[in-house]
């Protein structure tokens, strides 16, 4: 509603108003009591405090996003010892991609591939073929 040009806010306050101050008043035609007088004023006076809001209110501006959270390093530490046969994959370490938290390999263990299509990486490689 920020962009709203004068002569289209003067255009549906005008309209807006007439539709706010006939709601009571066909409604207090028929020779109202003092509690349809005091439901009327009240139903006017929200009326006209929710347009004035509507055609005035100037949205705050959005809050920028937050910044991602630095990756989290990955840690291999200590694995123990892997053997692959037959066609298997034996990993000690890390393979794979690491992202941008980067990674730490320590201390792996030995691994060992024995037949054919078997592999074995141990430290820090890339994945094996599928």
């Amino acid at each position: 509603m920020g962009d709203m040009t004068p002569a289209r806010r003067v255009a549906i306050g005008t309209t807006a108003l007439a539709a706010i101050a006939t709601t009571p008043l066909f409604w207090l035609l028929d020779g109202p009591d003092s509690a349809q007088v005091a439901a009327a004023c009240l139903q006017a006076a929200t009326g006209v405090a929710a347009l004035a809001y509507a055609l005035f209110h100037r949205p705050s501006p959005a809050a920028p996003p937050p910044a991602p959270a630095p990756a989290a390093a990955i840690e291999v530490i200590g694995t123990g010892n892997a053997v692959a046969t037959a066609g298997g994959t034996a990993v000690t370490g890390l393979t794979g991609p690491v992202g941008s938290g980067g990674a730490r390999v320590e201390n792996t263990g030995d691994a060992e591939a024995h037949g054919p299509g078997s592999n074995a990486t141990t430290g820090r490689g890339e994945a094996p073929p599928r």
